[in-house]
């Protein structure tokens, strides 16, 4: 389909070069015409709300096939072993936090969301454990996530994604799935001590 290849062309050129490329370099890498561009999506601004609803679909669809169809620790080996299927939606990703602004906002909001709805999910499956607060857990998730592969991303020479997101699971996903899986700390005195200080913080400290 025409909408399809001129929305994935976006994806991959709005992930290399940023946001600013124009439509006609977009319908030169879709093979189409910029008229086609304004049929299906209106304008740039259309067009990048496709991208965003398609790359926000692909990360729901690859957590969910992670955590709730068959046996997630083959599905973390196999996700692992195609990594390069998820090289242009990380650029994309690390784009959009570079760009900032509302639109970036939005789309981090929109992640939060779907992050907490399939994560619930999960919790349903008895995959992973219940939280207090499910919407601020998948806020420090989706933040985290993000915020690792933008310093990775700033910090990382080599002109090639698909290397440098593999040098950056590599060194991530021991010490996240033994936090995840283990813990951090020894007891509960820390949390237990918050809780007790979010129910009656000192003068002042509520808002601040």
């Amino acid at each position: 389909m025409a909408r399809a290849r001129i929305r994935n062309a976006a994806i991959d050129l709005f992930g290399r070069e940023g946001f600013g490329v124009g439509l006609r370099a977009i319908a030169e890498t879709a093979g189409v015409s910029l008229g086609l561009i304004r049929h299906h999506f209106g304008s740039k601004a259309g067009l990048r709300e496709a991208c965003d609803t398609q790359i926000l679909e692909e990360i729901r669809a690859a957590k969910e096939e992670q955590f709730l169809e068959g046996d997630p620790a083959a599905n973390m080996l196999r996700n692992l072993a195609s990594l390069e299927q998820y090289a242009p939606m990380m650029r994309y990703l690390i784009q959009a936090m570079r760009e900032g602004g509302p639109l970036a906002r939005q789309f981090v909001e929109r992640m939060i969301a779907d992050a907490e709805e399939y994560t619930e999910k999960a919790v349903a499956e008895g995959v992973i454990h219940p939280s207090r607060d499910p919407g601020a857990r998948a806020r420090f998730l989706t933040l985290a996530m993000l915020g690792g592969a933008v310093v990775t991303a700033a910090l990382d020479e080599d002109p090639e994604p698909q290397r440098s997101m593999r040098r950056w699971l590599d060194q991530m996903t021991l010490p996240a799935l033994e936090l995840y899986t283990q813990g951090l700390l020894t007891d509960s005195s820390m949390l237990e001590t918050y809780m007790t200080y979010m129910k009656d913080p000192p003068d002042g400290a509520a808002g601040a």
